[in-house]
């Protein structure tokens, strides 16, 4: 499975597609901007995620990322990547303004 570090993923995330999928609670608490589709409602939302870039899958700390980009890519044949250590690596390395949780 591939990864990316935050720092990487600030750097070039203009070629990326992020997918948060922390649940809406967990969301709103803090956030960088990325799509919200919780984990469990990933299959009926399949449509609104790109066929033609790499889907970076947030969430907490990587966990939950990993299942749902392996789902990504055996179901759907998109092209995942997991962000290591999730949005507290975002926060730890990028952007220590947001609030941990």
């Amino acid at each position: 499975m591939k990864t990316i570090t935050a720092k990487e993923l600030k750097v070039k995330g203009q070629e990326f597609f992020t997918l948060d999928i922390r649940e809406p609670y967990e969301y709103e608490i803090v956030n960088n901007g990325a799509l919200n589709i919780p984990m469990g409602e990933i299959p009926n939302e399949i449509n609104r995620l790109p066929k033609d870039k790499t889907i970076v899958v947030i969430c907490k700390t990587g966990s939950r990322a990993t299942a749902v980009a392996n789902l990504l890519l055996s179901e759907y044949q998109l092209d995942v990547a997991i962000l290591e250590g999730g949005i507290m690596a975002w926060i730890d390395e990028v952007d220590n303004t947001l609030e941990k949780y």
